[in-house]
């Protein structure tokens, strides 16, 4: 079962201020879970809300899972200390 990643227009713009090597970590770890028979082994669910976080590195990426659609929302991403603020 592989789940389709769409990407929001704010983490699209987040993703091409990245150095390479960084852009590619987390494009890889994405895919990884995308290719997963179960993703949700791969995120933590954020308190209160009904989304997860990706860790990679120094930097989480917020993602909505459908598990119904089988699609990765991927909505925000960036440095761990101001990556959660306005979630």
């Amino acid at each position: 079962m592989v789940y389709d990643i769409e990407i929001s227009d704010d983490a699209r713009r987040s993703f091409r201020k990245l150095d390479k090597l960084t852009a590619q970590r987390i494009y890889t770890k994405l895919k990884e879970i995308a290719f997963s028979e179960n993703p949700f082994i791969h995120v933590k669910r954020l308190t209160g809300i009904a989304l997860f976080s990706l860790r990679v590195g120094d930097y989480r990426i917020i993602l909505d899972i459908k598990r119904n659609s089988l699609i990765i929302l991927v909505l925000k991403l960036g440095r761990r200390k101001n990556v959660y603020d306005d979630v």
